[in-house]
């Protein structure tokens, strides 16, 4: 029987191994600290620092969500990493909000939580971004 011939797959295609992608560590420390500390800075302020009722809030709440991402974040996860990114922004915002409106320890609380949620976008990203560019080149590679 004849069978056509196929020829071999040049090296240059998607069979190379990819390089291993070596993404900063600081970030996601510093992440990770970031969170902690938005957690921590959330349930104090809502249930005994600065709480909108006395004896707590049900606002201690919000840092719910955050738990929900404490644990893919300590162990630097992009994919949680990514959310999560977006989730803080949302406490960026409370934090401008709450800044700019209350008086005394609140609005001092509210600036301290948008540098903490800044800080964690910043340094998220910072983690994130060079396995976007790596997933972005092998998609790239194997057009």
């Amino acid at each position: 029987m004849n069978t056509p011939h196929v020829p071999p797959a040049s090296p240059t295609h998607a069979t190379a191994p990819a390089a291993p992608v070596t993404a900063p560590r600081g970030f996601a420390y510093g992440a990770s600290v970031a969170l902690v500390a938005l957690i921590a800075l959330s349930i104090a302020w809502e249930w005994w620092l600065a709480p909108l009722r006395p004896g707590g809030s049900a606002l201690v709440l919000k840092a719910v969500p955050l738990c929900f991402a404490l644990g893919g974040v300590l162990r630097h996860r992009v994919y949680t990493l990514q959310w999560a990114s977006m989730l803080v922004l949302l406490y960026l915002a409370e934090g401008i909000v709450r800044g700019m409106t209350d008086a005394g320890l609140s609005a001092r609380l509210g600036w301290l939580e948008t540098a903490l949620a800044g800080v964690f976008f910043v340094c998220a990203l910072g983690y994130v971004a060079p396995y976007k560019r790596a997933a972005k080149r092998a998609k790239k590679a194997a057009a």
